[in-house]
């Protein structure tokens, strides 16, 4: 989606696209409109789910993680059409840290954070439980 293809109905996240290119660098901003330009398109012509987005692992080696965030912020405004959505940063001793987009409310919810939390450290319990039954039946592991 290139700037000029960007419908100007005043969606949230072709707002919040315009203020990226105000305040960011040309570069970066190009470099995350050619990260987002994908699954914005996907999500337009209801081509994928509308949770559970990653960035491609193509695209995201080697991002700044600025970019990262901010392509997070992008798809996240583009599915929930809200404005107030924030990255955050989970410490998650089984996995590490783990960065959520999550609206403001929440992010300044102990008890929600902790419910996040929470969920994440089931599915990866239940991820490395499917790996090792995959690995066990000699079937691909790469969940």
């Amino acid at each position: 989606m290139n700037e000029p293809e960007l419908p100007p109905d005043g969606r949230p996240v072709d707002v919040y696209l315009g203020l990226l290119r105000i305040r960011m660098d040309t570069e970066d901003y190009e470099l995350l409109l050619s990260v987002v330009e994908p699954v914005l398109r996907a999500i337009e012509e209801e081509r994928l789910p509308a949770f559970d987005f990653a960035l491609d692992e193509s695209h995201a080696e080697g991002l700044p993680q600025e970019i990262r965030d901010e392509a997070a912020l992008v798809i996240a405004t583009a599915v929930t059409g809200r404005l107030d959505n924030e990255v955050i940063e989970l410490h998650i001793d089984e996995t590490g840290p783990v960065r959520v987009v999550t609206d403001a409310v929440t992010a300044s919810d102990p008890a929600r954070l902790g419910e996040i939390a929470d969920y994440i450290r089931e599915r990866q319990r239940m991820n490395d439980e499917l790996r090792g039954i995959a690995e066990v039946s000699g079937l691909p592991t790469d969940l």
